[in-house]
């Protein structure tokens, strides 16, 4: 299977379940997978005929700063959603990173991840 795939991207985006949350705001990490055909811009050696992965960057970037959300699960459903209707792909798999989530104890992130198919 091809896939295209962009980890460990950062925005700044005003999400959550509480006031303060979306208030303050907080950095948000997000990596995609894109699966599709590559056959076509392997051979041509053309931007054209490929997922351009800057414009993957771009509708990602919209969605987590300029979208409000409640739940990561929303935030990872909106993008799957835009990058389906946008690209030549015939399926997504999306991760949204809440850094350090406020549950009273020390913790990296709490993640989402889901898959998304045409």
């Amino acid at each position: 299977m091809d896939k295209i795939l962009l980890k460990g991207m950062v925005f700044y985006g005003y999400h959550g379940s509480n006031l303060a949350e979306k208030q303050l705001g907080q950095h948000w990490e997000v990596d995609v997978e894109i699966a599709g055909d590559l056959s076509v811009p392997g051979l041509s050696d053309n931007l054209k005929d490929t997922i351009d992965y800057t414009e993957v960057y771009g509708k990602v970037k919209k969605v987590v700063e300029h979208e409000t959300f409640s739940l990561l699960e929303s935030i990872a459903e909106r993008i799957a959603e835009k990058l389906l209707k946008s690209f030549q792909a015939y399926e997504v798999l999306v991760k949204v990173k809440k850094q350090h989530p406020p549950l009273g104890g020390p913790i990296k992130y709490a993640c989402v991840e889901i898959r998304r198919k045409k």
